[in-house]
């Protein structure tokens, strides 16, 4: 195993004036054995940048090092890494051992050690009763779990997964998170695993990386990043729902956004430009016979546009003024109308107040890690 540092690390494409640059100086350090996740949306350079860990992208500048070792100028081959593609790159004509098996044959190891790494990795995989299909007489999962295979019995100092659940319905993709996670928690080795699914990077990383437009938006575990997002845009991409986020200006204990002026529970952290944001689940919309509000609560005032059932909950989607909010409700209550105007409750110490010019957490630490 080996820990990775990303040091400056940017890319650009094209040369001279007319180059363009799509990672701009990433700065970040993997611990040895850590599970980092890269999530983002797409094009904003995630796979890009573990393309150039693998060795299979050029790096424009800045540093790449692996256990120790500055990795710029090294092949692919000479890196110890184990990469695993969204698109499996099964050889169909291969048997599920022969496909396992074949790198460490081209590397020239002896048949018995190739047979006993090959085994290990169909235990560890529960593959031992396919060893012997094609490709074809799989499933998308298990082809999925061959490809995971091939990447163990190579034993690297790194894993590198690109999307690899791109290709697999829901309750796959579920099954194959946990198969990843026991994996890990059987090899413990450094791994790097980018997604644009901020579900996929919330259940499996031990820390994760949220980029966008080619920056680290914010570093942490997936608890820091969810409880206190480093931007606007964080705080939009991680949780589902999404944060509900309003761009106004604060005075005092007020917030006027757009035509409506919210009532704060206490003064936001200046006055001026801000963004204010407000998760679904940390909102409640009152029965008609609630109690009134207490200290420290906010009560703004919420015309039903929407409602979405799913299941054990259900999203009530409303207007405040100019801006729409959405309210995660457990499905056992009475639910709103679609035009019923509802009180919307929240605690003040729930809010996430963004500076709206530089769209810095106003209240967060650095977020470097």
């Amino acid at each position: 195993m080996a820990a990775i540092s990303l040091r400056a690390v940017r890319k650009r494409y094209g040369r001279g004036a007319k180059a363009t640059p799509v990672i701009h100086g990433v700065d970040a350090e993997i611990a040895d054995g850590e599970f980092l996740v890269i999530v983002g949306p797409s094009g904003c350079g995630k796979s890009t940048l573990l393309r150039m860990v693998a060795g299979l992208e050029e790096i424009s500048g800045g540093e790449i090092a692996i256990g120790g070792r500055v990795v710029n100028e090294m092949a692919p081959s000479e890196r110890d890494i184990a990469m695993v593609f969204q698109n499996y790159a099964l050889y169909p004509h291969m048997s599920v051992f022969d496909n396992m098996a074949y790198g460490l044959r081209i590397a020239g190891l002896p048949i018995a050690e190739i047979r006993q790494r090959v085994d290990k990795a169909a235990r560890i995989l529960e593959l031992g009763a396919l060893l012997q299909r094609r490709p074809r007489e799989l499933s998308g999962g298990q082809r999925q779990r061959v490809a995971m295979g091939r990447a163990i019995v190579r034993q690297p100092q790194v894993f590198l997964f690109d999307e690899p659940l791109s290709n697999l319905d829901a309750k796959l993709r579920a099954q194959t998170r946990l198969e990843i996670q026991k994996l890990h928690a059987e090899l413990r080795v450094t791994s790097l695993f980018v997604t644009h699914d901020q579900v996929e990077a919330m259940t499996l990383a031990h820390r994760m990386i949220v980029m966008n437009a080619g920056r680290i938006e914010q570093i942490g575990t997936p608890e820091e990043v969810y409880r206190r997002p480093a931007t606007p845009f964080v705080a939009g991409f991680i949780g589902s729902p999404p944060m509900n986020l309003l761009t106004g200006r604060a005075s005092g204990t007020a917030f006027a956004c757009g035509d409506a002026t919210l009532p704060l529970p206490a003064a936001a952290p200046r006055d001026g430009a801000l963004v204010l944001g407000l998760r679904p689940e940390q909102a409640r919309l009152d029965d008609a016979d609630a109690a009134p509000i207490g200290p420290g609560e906010l009560q703004w005032p919420l015309r039903v546009e929407l409602i979405e059932m799913l299941g054990a909950e259900r999203l009530v989607h409303g207007r405040l003024g100019d801006a729409v909010l959405t309210v995660r409700q457990d499905a056992g209550r009475v639910p709103p109308r679609v035009g019923d105007t509802c009180r919307l409750r929240a605690a003040g110490r729930d809010l996430h107040w963004f500076d709206a010019e530089t769209g810095r957490r106003l209240d967060a630490p650095t977020t470097t890690p």
